[in-house]
């Protein structure tokens, strides 16, 4: 069962259990480190008719960070990276939506990570709907952005003896969001 497009608008809190918040970072300049958080919430407004007033809100606990490796993970959670003590919560505020098309929308609004905010646009995929043995309405929503760690604050790093670095700068974040249509 599908809805309309104008049959979507609503308020919809993310599915933490069928959501994943994961990034992916180059390390030693030869292979890539991928993780996730396991520990956030998220809200959205969605307007079927008028996507720009449509909203999204992202609260993630910075000390969830897993990469799979405990030792790798403690060392994000401190000064040189997160500093998940000082700075619990990685948050994402949007300020725009926009249709880029019938299933993409770019998603703009602040990013702040260590107490710095950045501006970031994201084009999120809008995978489809569906209702739930337990009828609930839920939407799919893809989407990845590239960021600067250093732009951040995050900018500890070893140099590598034949040159370049152990952390690559560039860090991709992903969204793979089932949400739900609060009734």
């Amino acid at each position: 069962m599908t809805a309309e497009l104008a049959e979507l608008t609503g308020d919809y809190v993310f599915d933490t259990a069928h959501t994943r918040i994961g990034f992916v970072a180059r390390h030693a300049m030869v292979t890539k480190v991928h993780g996730a958080f396991h520990t956030f919430e998220g809200t959205a407004h969605l307007d079927g008719a008028d996507p720009s007033r449509s909203s999204a809100e992202v609260v993630i606990k910075a000390g969830s960070i897993d990469t799979g490796v405990e030792q790798r993970d403690q060392h994000l959670r401190t000064n040189d990276f997160l500093d998940a003590p000082n700075f619990p919560e990685i948050t994402f505020r949007s300020t725009r939506i926009e249709a880029r098309s019938d299933t993409v929308y770019r998603v703009t609004g602040d990013l702040t990570i260590k107490d710095t905010t950045r501006p970031v646009a994201i084009d999120v995929e809008y995978t489809g709907n569906a209702v739930d043995p337990y009828g609930n309405l839920r939407v799919g929503l893809e989407g990845e952005v590239t960021i600067s760690r250093k732009e951040f604050g995050v900018t500890w790093n070893a140099a590598l003896e034949g040159g370049g670095v152990l952390v690559g700068d560039k860090v991709v974040l992903q969204f793979d969001v089932s949400a739900i249509k609060q009734k």
